[in-house]
């Protein structure tokens, strides 16, 4: 389940292998590995994946289907106008 959330993540943000490596300061086999599951990420390159999308370890790990979006700094108003886009994607 990790390659496949470590991918579905990336690729939903445009990132390239080799770009997403780079920001990771590792390799695009690095990445690749992961993806294909022939490695698992270290406890702290998983925190640190996990922090780059924010999202959580259980769900890249599969544990947890929850997502997280992170909207501290964010005015009541532009809040309610992001609950509104969320709302009207869960409703389409």
């Amino acid at each position: 389940m990790l390659g496949i959330r470590i991918r579905e993540l990336r690729t939903a943000h445009g990132l390239s292998q080799v770009s997403f490596a780079a920001k990771l300061s590792v390799t695009k086999q690095t990445v690749s590995n992961w993806e294909n599951d022939n490695i698992l990420p270290s406890i702290e390159m998983l925190t640190q994946i996990a922090d780059y999308f924010h999202t959580t370890t259980d769900y890249l790990l599969g544990r947890d289907d929850k997502r997280l979006l992170d909207v501290s700094g964010l005015t009541e108003e532009q809040f309610a106008h992001i609950n509104f886009i969320i709302q009207d994607i869960e409703g389409a």
